[in-house]
């Protein structure tokens, strides 16, 4: 006899058939830029930056391969050449995505797997590269950032405590920025990899790469080091709203994580250049070009491919118009609260400092659908708690009682020394390509009745 429970199990499988369903019928032949969702809720969504919502061109290029297509990737009958091809397609749209050659992407399960396979990976492969030789007492070297995504930094101190590596947090300035000069300045002859974030999930600050890498190389050099250090950059918030080219960049590794923009959770892909050498970090199989074992999950690595290929062909008017939301946003509630109660973090407060100026201006170390607000005599916690059902975005600040402490401001504010005033009011409100200016007033209005709401 079947329950209530079996009931609504029964009832969701039909309810998530249809919506599938529902998002291939209205495919739109060209760029969804701005065109609401068909699953859109009550509830705004403003948190791109945790995880975007899957792309129905995603969707669509991924079912055939959830029920259709089930064979095994490298077997070489029929059911698998199918997959094997559509496993090879997805690595070329992620190596297009971000100026590389298919033979130097490897799939990986999240963006913490791609992060550690890089870090871990390189430094293994020094050990291996030093067994046997005299002269390198010094234990392998990287270097960071202070702000780096907790995948990063925890490797890091891993790797420490097992006694594998030695690392340097190099201080961002108060627009989250790091000079390059005071990363060459931490490199030593046992440097071997710099690890930098591309931009900060946070408050949106894009790191001068380019710079950061051709001064570490000169400073390598300098010190007399045996080879040039590789450069690994997180690029997990990046690639959906900025370009992310390996060259331009002159990075050697590059983990993209497919939530990010407009995949599945559960898929994601490092970018090695052809040449570094790494150590596996999951044993088994030679899938993966020998580094990642493991039979590949088809349908999630035709996502990311899928999702790679649409931002490849829509990145300029995807950042125009996360752009131009995220302007009006901040306009629509500096305008409500008065411009000297509101603070924006990181360098996009450079233009947005003059009303609307980001729709036109624009920076190249920001985000552009990236806006951290601090709202000075607001607690963030509050007005999402109020906010919970009608507009979805995060706080930059955990806090969770009245009294707020210093110590609960998150790591990234404090790195940013964010007056505490508006640190334990600051709102993480992040845009994306399926944001509508109706969403962004919406939101506004109910953000400003929950902020001026007693606290």
């Amino acid at each position: 006899m079947a329950t209530r429970r079996d009931a609504c199990v029964a009832a969701a499988v039909a309810a998530a058939g249809s919506l599938a369903w529902a998002l291939l019928r209205r495919r739109k032949a060209r760029s969804g830029v701005g065109v609401a969702l068909p699953y859109r809720a009550a509830c705004v969504y403003l948190d791109w930056n945790a995880t975007s919502p899957i792309f129905p061109e995603v969707t669509e290029a991924m079912l055939p391969f959830v029920g259709q297509h089930f064979g095994n990737p490298s077997s070489s009958h029929a059911f698998g050449v199918v997959c094997g091809d559509a496993l090879s397609r997805a690595r070329a749209q992620v190596a297009t995505l971000v100026g590389g050659t298919a033979d130097e992407i490897v799939f990986c399960g999240c963006g913490s797997e791609a992060d550690n396979l890089a870090l871990r990976g390189v430094v293994l492969a020094e050990h291996a590269r030093r067994r046997g030789a005299r002269g390198d007492a010094a234990l392998p070297h990287v270097i960071c950032t202070n702000i780096e995504h907790p995948a990063v930094t925890a490797c890091l101190r891993a790797l420490e405590s097992e006694g594998l590596a030695s690392f340097t947090p190099v201080p961002v300035d108060g627009d989250g920025l790091v000079a390059p000069a005071a990363v060459a300045a931490a490199v030593t002859p046992a440097t071997v990899l710099v690890t930098i974030m591309h931009s900060n999930n946070e408050v949106g600050s894009v790191q001068p790469l380019r710079a950061i890498s051709s001064a570490v190389r000169a400073a390598a050099t300098a010190a007399g080091a045996p080879r040039a250090p590789l450069v690994h950059t997180d690029a997990a918030q990046s690639i959906g709203k900025v370009p992310v080219k390996a060259a331009e960049l002159a990075v050697d590794l590059i983990t993209i994580v497919g939530h990010k923009f407009g995949a599945p959770k559960g898929c994601a892909a490092l970018f090695v250049r052809a040449g570094v050498e790494l150590k596996p970090i999951i044993h088994g199989g030679g899938q993966e070009h020998g580094l990642r074992a493991g039979t590949e999950c088809v349908p999630l690595c035709v996502a990311l491919g899928a999702a790679a290929a649409v931002v490849e062909a829509e990145l300029p008017q995807i950042s125009a118009h996360m752009l131009a939301l995220r302007a009006h946003l901040y306009s629509l509630l500096a305008r409500g609260l008065g411009e000297q109660n509101v603070r924006v973090n990181g360098p996009a407060r450079r233009a947005l400092d003059i009303e609307g100026a980001g729709a036109a201006a624009g920076l190249s170390d920001s985000l552009p659908n990236t806006l951290s607000i601090g709202l000075r005599g607001v607690k963030a916690a509050r007005v999402l708690a109020a906010l919970n059902d009608s507009v979805a975005a995060s706080a930059s600040a955990a806090c969770h009682t009245a009294d707020v402490a210093k110590s609960s401001i998150s790591f990234v504010l404090r790195a940013l020394d964010v007056p505490i005033e508006f640190a334990v009011g600051t709102l993480r409100l992040s845009v994306g390509r399926h944001t509508t200016r109706a969403d962004i007033e919406r939101a506004a209005g109910l953000i400003l009745s929950a902020a001026k709401a007693p606290q």
